[in-house]
């Protein structure tokens, strides 16, 4: 693999996945439009992605915070291994159970109440941990002599963060005003189950970090 595409790849699954949680539902888009519907305004479709991209980085960044951390103090290749350890026990829980075990909040709550939703949706659903993969591997480079050093880890995961966010703001607002402006009959015609899919993105980043 050449150097351009080692480190290239980091930070294209950083953003692929940023799209690929903004596809799901349980991330957001869904709720925002139901808010929208239910207030009957475009503008509150548009409002409640601030509180959701916020809720959503919030838990991630606390998961990146903690890689950091936890890789300043241990070994990187431990952390990665126990890092995959813990992906595929989190995808098998989420397979067994997630989809049983949701956060409900009403159609009333305020900014505050769908960010504090939005944090808790995707720290339950591991969204931080899929990211682990590409951030370690952005961290730790053969010319850090294998190590993980705070400053210079934690502007990069920032900046995994911020694309990652961006991503995923990005396709959440598309998807919303498109099911917004559609109705949500459009839901019936042309969308799919995303628990399978993230299951499995889970248990992938897994097998990655164990393999690595």
């Amino acid at each position: 693999m050449s150097t351009m595409s080692s480190t290239l790849w980091p930070w294209m699954t950083v953003a692929g996945l940023g799209a690929f949680h903004g596809l799901n539902p349980a991330m957001g888009w869904l709720f925002a439009v139901a808010l929208g519907l239910h207030r009957k305004s475009r503008g509150i479709v548009v409002l409640a992605l601030a509180p959701i991209a916020l809720g959503h980085a919030a838990a991630v960044g606390a998961v990146l915070l903690a890689v950091v951390g936890f890789g300043t103090i241990f070994d990187p290749t431990i952390l990665g291994r126990e890092s995959g350890i813990l992906l595929i026990l989190w995808a098998a829980g989420h397979a067994l159970a997630g989809h049983r075990k949701r956060v409900r909040i009403g159609m009333q709550t305020g900014l505050i109440g769908l960010t504090l939703w939005s944090c808790l949706m995707a720290g339950a659903h591991g969204a931080g941990l899929m990211l682990v993969p590409a951030v370690l591997s952005l961290c730790v480079t053969p010319g850090m002599g294998g190590e993980l050093t705070a400053s210079t880890s934690l502007p990069v995961s920032i900046a995994a963060l911020a694309v990652h966010t961006g991503t995923m703001l990005t396709v959440i607002g598309v998807i919303s005003l498109i099911v917004y402006n559609q109705g949500l009959a459009f839901l019936r015609r042309g969308w799919i189950n995303l628990d399978v899919l993230w299951s499995a993105a889970l248990v992938t980043g897994g097998v990655v970090l164990l393999s690595a």
